[in-house]
């Protein structure tokens, strides 16, 4: 049985986080990380930025699925509105790829 929270991936346990988007829960290295920053969410490709964090895969569909379940207030502990205007300009560059 594994561990509770780990995965086995690439022969070594890796930490699991839940995409807020599609609610499906897989190895953090496959999610993009996302803050809030100025209110407006934006990715943390490092990891390290401070804040709260939220995790979602780095597709526009799963993007769409959070943003209309209001997932990110939520995840991010906020009131009021959240701009997404950069993290949609860096999804539809990730998807163009």
């Amino acid at each position: 049985m594994l561990p509770q929270g780990k995965l086995e991936h690439g022969g070594r346990a890796a930490p699991l986080r839940t995409c807020v988007g599609c609610r499906v829960r897989t190895v953090k290295s496959e999610l993009l990380r996302l803050v809030v920053v100025e209110g407006a969410v934006v990715p943390d490709h490092q990891g390290r930025s401070p804040g709260r964090g939220a995790y979602v895969h780095p597709d526009p569909r799963c993007l769409e699925l959070a943003e209309r379940r209001r997932a990110f207030p939520r995840s991010f502990r906020v009131a009021g509105p959240l701009d997404m205007s950069c993290l949609r300009v860096h999804l539809a560059g990730v998807d163009a790829e």
